[in-house]
């Protein structure tokens, strides 16, 4: 096999759980992901199998659909519903769809983002989740990310579902906590479903794309 699968990635797996998955049902050796899923994820992954894994860091290179929940009100440290609340703050009164919509439109374009602590990123060598799981918080360098279209789903009590398409390397937990910024409370993400990598989409999924059909498939994919 030499290919791509997609997957509907679960509830409370990991990326690698899925690898370890793939490798043991079709007893492969070479088996990698492109765009890793926290276990609280949901969605899209990418399965290359065989020589395809040659082609992880081009195809990780395209941009990121997803739908995202966010939860008004509350803070916690890691940036999702995993963490601990660290700050709870009131939501104001006059906050409403139309609002809701203009701060959500302010984050469409470039801008920087400051990675999370509870990230993968390497600083000196050390994992940052590593170093924020020891209590501790260093400074990290701003990114540039990109925001192609982002939209309200749904407003219901403190709770705010919307999807985003943005570029690699956004991170949509610190996209939560900017726009509860801007709405001027807290907040962080309750759930998370990405919806498409470049041109694989959730409906693709069960779908084994032929490595010689790969490039082929995602010729047209948003980078």
């Amino acid at each position: 096999m030499d290919g791509l699968i997609i997957v509907d990635k679960p509830l409370g797996k990991t990326s690698f759980d899925i690898v370890r998955d793939v490798r043991k049902k079709y007893n492969i050796k070479k088996v990698g992901h492109i765009g890793t899923l926290d276990p609280m994820a949901t969605g899209v992954l990418g399965i290359l199998v065989g020589k395809a894994t040659k082609l992880s860091n081009q195809l990780m290179d395209h941009d990121k659909e997803y739908i995202a929940t966010m939860h008004l009100g509350e803070k916690r440290d890691t940036g999702d519903s995993e963490g601990k609340i660290i700050e709870e703050k009131d939501i104001p009164k006059n906050i409403d769809e139309n609002n809701i919509n203009k701060v959500l439109k302010s984050f469409i374009g470039e801008s920087e983002q400051i990675p999370p602590m509870y990230s993968a990123i390497k600083v000196n060598g050390e994992k940052l989740y590593n170093i924020a799981r020891q209590g501790k918080t260093i400074e990290r360098d701003p990114r540039k990310i990109f925001i192609e279209e982002i939209e309200l789903l749904e407003y219901k009590e403190k709770e705010i579902k919307y999807r985003v398409a943005c570029s690699k390397g956004t991170y949509i937990r610190v996209l939560c906590e900017d726009i509860a910024e801007k709405l001027g409370t807290v907040g962080y993400m309750s759930s998370l479903r990405r919806t498409r990598i470049g041109n694989f989409r959730i409906e693709d999924s069960g779908k084994f794309i032929e490595f010689e059909d790969i490039l082929l498939y995602n010729k047209k994919a948003p980078q």
